[in-house]
C-alpha cells in the first residue's frame, strides 16, 4: 500500500523520511538512472553520497526521486524565479497616463510634454487621455487637435502607436518610444 505525505509548503518536495512509497527509481546526483530500488536502499545510497533523496515525481509509476543537495535545490529554484520575475518586469515598459484638457493652458501643456519626454526617454509608454466634460463633447476636433500638438512636440522621440481615438466622453492616445537603430 502507497501512502502519500503532503509537503509543509505546496512548494516543497518530500526529502529524505517524508517519503513513504515502497518503490522509487532514483537518478543519481550526476543524474543517471540508478534503476528501481526499495526505499530504504535508496536512502542508503544518498546518505552514503551525504546528499538528500528528494521526491521528484510522486504521480509517476513507479516514483521518481533524484539524489541531490536538497538546500542547494531549494536555493537556486528560488533565484532561478526571482531572476525570471525580473526579467519578467524589465520586458512589460511602464505606462504612464497624462491626462489632458481640450482648453489646457500652454504653461500645462509645455510641462505635461517635458515629463512625458522623460518617460519615453527611459523607454516606457504614454497613454494620452481626454475627458469631454458638459459642451465639450460636441468639439471633439479640439480634443484630438490638442493630442496631435502634443504628439508633434514629442515626435523626435516617440512613435503614435495607437492614434487619437474617441470612446464615449473619453479620448484617448497611445504613444510609445521610437526604437533605435
Amino acid at each position: 500500500m502507497e501512502v502519500f505525505y503532503i509537503a509543509n509548503n505546496n512548494t516543497d518536495l518530500l526529502c529524505n523520511d517524508q517519503i513513504k512509497i515502497s518503490h522509487v527509481l532514483v537518478i543519481g546526483p550526476n543524474g543517471e538512472q540508478m534503476g528501481v530500488k526499495k526505499i530504504e536502499d535508496a536512502k542508503t545510497i544518498a546518505q552514503y553520497a551525504g546528499l538528500d533523496l528528494v521526491l521528484m515525481n510522486g504521480n509517476a509509476n513507479p516514483a521518481v526521486c533524484k539524489i541531490i543537495d536538497y538546500n542547494k535545490f531549494k536555493y537556486e529554484k528560488a533565484k532561478k524565479q526571482k531572476e525570471a520575475r525580473k526579467k519578467q518586469q524589465a520586458s512589460i515598459a511602464e505606462l504612464k497616463e497624462y491626462r489632458l484638457s481640450p482648453v489646457i493652458d500652454v504653461g500645462d501643456f509645455d510641462t505635461k510634454v517635458r515629463n512625458a519626454s522623460k518617460y519615453l526617454e527611459k523607454g516606457h509608454k504614454i497613454k494620452l487621455s481626454i475627458r469631454f466634460k458638459g459642451r465639450q463633447s460636441t468639439h471633439p476636433e479640439i480634443g484630438e487637435e490638442v493630442m496631435n500638438r502634443f504628439a508633434t512636440k514629442v515626435e523626435t522621440i516617440a512613435d503614435i502607436e495607437q492614434p487619437a481615438r474617441l470612446e464615449g466622453k473619453n479620448m484617448t492616445m497611445l504613444l510609445t518610444p521610437k526604437k533605435e537603430k
